[in-house]
C-alpha cells in the first residue's frame, strides 16, 4: 500500500533525494565545522590550505595554487591579498606570473594550522570509516571530473 506524503514530507523527500541539495547542505555543514576548527588560527580553512601549500613547497606560483585548489584567479587573488595583509606570505612578479613565498610569520603559524587540520580530521574519523572516506572521496572526484569536463 502506497503512503500519500503530505507537502512537508514531499519537500523533505525531494530535498534529500536531490544530489545538488544534499551536497550543498553537506558543504554548508562541513564548512561550519571547518571554520570552528580553524578559528584559533585566525584564518579560514581556504586561507589555511593555501598557506599550507605555500609553506610546504617553499613557495608557489599563484597560477599553480589556483589550479591545485580549483579556484578562479580572482578568488585566489583575494585569498592571497589577505595573507599578504597578515604578513604570512609575500608576492613577487616574474613577468606575467606572480610567485608566493612564505614569511617567517607564515611558517610559524603552520604548527597551529596542522593542529586544526588534525582536529577537523578527527571529527570526520568519528563519523566515517577509512573505507567510507575513501569511497566518498572517489565518488566526489568522479562527479567533479565529469561535471566540470566541459567547463
Amino acid at each position: 500500500m502506497n503512503k500519500v506524503l503530505n507537502t512537508e514530507e514531499q519537500h523533505g523527500f525531494l530535498m534529500n533525494s536531490c544530489l545538488f541539495f544534499s551536497t550543498t547542505k553537506l558543504s554548508r555543514a562541513l564548512g561550519k565545522v571547518a571554520e570552528e576548527a580553524f578559528a584559533k588560527t585566525g584564518l579560514s580553512p581556504s586561507h589555511a590550505f593555501l598557506l599550507t601549500l605555500v609553506n610546504q613547497n617553499g613557495g608557489m606560483m599563484q597560477k599553480d595554487l589556483g589550479e591545485t585548489l580549483h579556484l578562479t584567479p580572482s578568488t585566489i587573488t583575494r585569498l592571497i591579498e589577505k595573507l599578504e595583509l597578515k604578513q604570512l606570505v609575500t608576492k613577487r612578479s616574474e613577468g606575467k606570473q606572480a610567485y608566493l613565498n612564505p614569511t617567517p610569520k607564515g611558517l610559524a603559524l603552520q604548527k597551529e594550522i596542522t593542529e586544526s587540520w588534525e582536529q577537523l580530521h578527527r571529527q570526520y574519523d568519528s563519523i566515517l570509516t577509512e573505507e567510507e572516506k575513501a569511497q566518498f572521496i572517489a565518488i566526489s572526484g568522479k562527479l567533479l571530473k565529469n561535471v566540470t569536463k566541459d567547463s
